[in-house]
């Protein structure tokens, strides 16, 4: 069995390990977690680009040693002029192309929050130069090509091949690069190098953001240079809830992170600690629909929200959702919102300083659609809102669109912190749930809990069923015991990307920090 990797004064996860190793140089030269995580951020939005990328957005769920958490909202709104006229008609928005990219970037305002922030903690701070080196470094002089992007190009090569920058950016000789040979991004190294010099506000207030609204301009793209100079990521109260382990925090609206502490509030009456294994995927994914429903009735753009999501997060109210919970039966559902690639990464030092963070550009390469002269993806995020305008989620200029995207913390009552998440659209919440409750509520191993076999409730890339998806590796007798419940179960290989790559760090109660990374993807789990 694989253990998991402890270590005395850092410990950094990511999917990617030379963004775990990035992040773990800067703990080793004296930064502190934030500005090791601001290094990771950069480091895999240049060796995971079909996951990620300066194109995207981010969100941050930040504990310090003591004290109350911080959440940064580093997410774009609607560009000015993406309105529903700007779509003539068309049924839905488009998830590839230019009218596809429809809201500003937000994660790297989301970067320049964090190092305030992480100046308001500690003291000397570490030059941007030195965080940025490696990333720098990887896009100039290359990267052996992940099984992942190369797996990632090639099935979609076909949709995204003509969407503009993608082929010159991602397509070298005119193919899917092969797993192992050199992937160099040129222009992506001049955008690193120029934020470097000239500030990440750049991105949105200088040389750089005036570039980008020439060139968006010219694509036809609904995203103005006023809209980028209006981003600002904003700090944030996190959604909490009183779990009988602890305490729990996720993010706010926009996000789904209301659906993560849901279904862990709900579970939290469900006798887990005695639960086998089919009955744990069982009253996990029963609670998943309930959440679900809550997400699709409730969750927007902050402003339009009509009640508060913390309100929602009683015990009463976990209790009258469990109660409706059938241990004979499973419930009926309705669609889920589909895949989403993203990285997870978590970082804790040596100061008891913890963040949990994640960053994506929505589907695998966003929109597909490469800024010219940048190398920059831009995101997708924006497919999230409806055309119809009497829906939730109707596109409106200036609007934050919805997001899967929750990275999680928890301070537990026997004294350890934990910082966990996932990538994964609609998997992300329930593989939470699984590492959640297998480790702190179960016992399992950290490691273990995140590499045992996981499932999805909903669509998966490239497949539109809204089935129970197993990996292969479930007992068989789990797997009958879930159809005999009424699941419409579907079985995966025994090692998924569609169940998505988590992972999770735990500081115990004598300093140590314990580590576990998901072999499903690139990535390490290291500290020293």
């Amino acid at each position: 069995m694989i253990q998991s990797n402890m270590a005395p004064l850092g410990m950094a996860v990511a999917p990617h390990h030379l963004a775990s190793e990035s992040a773990l140089a800067v703990l080793r030269d004296g930064g502190n977690a934030i500005e090791a995580m601001v290094t990771a951020a950069a480091t895999i939005a240049v060796v995971y680009p079909h996951m990620n990328g300066l194109g995207g957005d981010g969100f941050w769920l930040v504990l310090p040693p003591n004290g109350d958490p911080i959440t940064i909202d580093a997410s774009g709104a609607a560009g000015s002029l993406a309105n529903i006229d700007f779509y003539h008609g068309e049924h839905a928005i488009p998830h590839r192309g230019p009218a596809a990219a429809l809201t500003v970037a937000g994660t790297v305002s989301g970067w320049q929050e964090a190092l305030t922030l992480s100046g308001e903690l500690s003291s000397d701070p570490l030059p941007l130069p030195r965080l940025l080196r490696d990333a720098i470094h990887y896009a100039t002089d290359g990267i052996p090509v992940t099984t992942s992007q190369a797996a990632a190009t090639a099935e979609k090569q076909h949709e995204l091949a003509h969407q503009p920058g993608f082929a010159t950016t991602f397509l070298p000789d005119g193919d899917a690069p092969r797993p192992g040979s050199r992937f160099t991004q040129p222009a992506l190294a001049q955008t690193l190098s120029l934020l470097s010099e000239q500030g990440l506000d750049s991105f949105y207030r200088g040389e750089l953001a005036r570039h980008l609204a020439r060139e968006m301009a010219a694509l036809g793209m609904p995203v103005t240079l006023a809209d980028l100079q209006q981003q600002r990521a904003r700090r944030c109260t996190p959604l909490h809830v009183a779990h009988s382990e602890g305490d729990l925090w996720n993010i706010s609206p926009p996000t789904q992170g209301l659906v993560s502490l849901v279904i862990l509030g709900m579970t939290d009456h469900l006798a887990m600690a005695q639960a086998d294994e089919a009955q744990t995927v069982h009253r996990i994914v029963e609670a998943t629909k309930r959440a679900f429903a809550l997400r699709d009735a409730h969750l927007t753009d902050p402003r339009d929200m009509r009640c508060e999501a913390q309100s929602l997060l009683t015990q009463d109210h976990f209790a009258m959702l469990a109660s409706q919970v059938s241990e004979t039966q499973a419930a009926p559902w309705g669609t889920g919102r589909g895949p989403s690639d993203t990285v997870w990464m978590g970082v804790m030092d040596s100061s008891g300083l913890a963040v949990s963070f994640i960053q994506s550009i929505y589907h695998e390469f966003g929109s597909g659609v490469v800024i010219p002269g940048t190398g920059i993806t831009w995101q997708n995020r924006g497919a999230a809102f409806s055309l119809d305008a009497d829906h939730l989620l109707a596109l409106a200029p200036g609007k934050q669109p919805f997001h899967t995207l929750n990275p999680a913390a928890a301070r537990l009552k026997d004294g350890r912190t934990i910082v966990y998440g996932a990538m994964g659209g609609d998997g992300q919440p329930q593989t939470q749930a699984a590492i959640f409750t297998r480790h702190v509520i179960q016992g399992m191993p950290l490691q273990q809990a995140v590499s045992a076999p996981r499932w999805l409730l909903g669509r998966t890339w490239g497949n539109a069923s809204d089935s129970l998806k197993l990996e292969g590796r479930f007992a068989p007798e789990t797997v009958a015991k879930l159809r005999q419940l009424g699941h419409d179960v579907e079985l995966l290989p025994d090692f998924s990307e569609a169940v998505g790559h988590a992972g999770a760090i735990v500081r115990h109660n004598n300093g140590m920090l314990e580590g576990a990374c998901d072999p499903r993807s690139n990535g390490s789990a290291s500290g020293f």
